[in-house]
């Protein structure tokens, strides 16, 4: 085990490309509120549909797909808001 801190992160080289693609950005893991919202609106739609599939009833497993799409316009809609990674809403402003 390492003793240095937690805070202490190991550096990548300036540029790491490899097949043409630049490794050395974070990409980072989406924990932003869009995609929270566009995530646990598509697993209730999911559990919907995965309920619909079980009781064999059609219309209650396409109102399940349907709050999946819901849920990807949601998320895209609250990141074309300033909710997404490195939103506008998301900067902290200095207060």
């Amino acid at each position: 085990m390492s003793k240095a801190p937690a805070s202490a992160s190991k550096t990548a080289p300036e540029s790491v490309v490899r097949h043409g693609v630049d490794h050395s950005q974070e990409l980072g893991h989406g924990n932003s509120p869009a995609a929270w919202t566009c995530v646990i609106v598509m697993l209730v739609g999911a559990l919907i549909a995965s309920i619909a599939f079980v009781i064999a009833s059609t219309p209650i497993f396409i109102a399940g797909a349907v709050v999946m799409v819901l849920g990807l316009i949601a998320g895209y809609i609250m990141r074309k808001a300033g909710y997404g990674v490195e939103g506008s809403k998301l900067k902290n402003s200095g207060h």
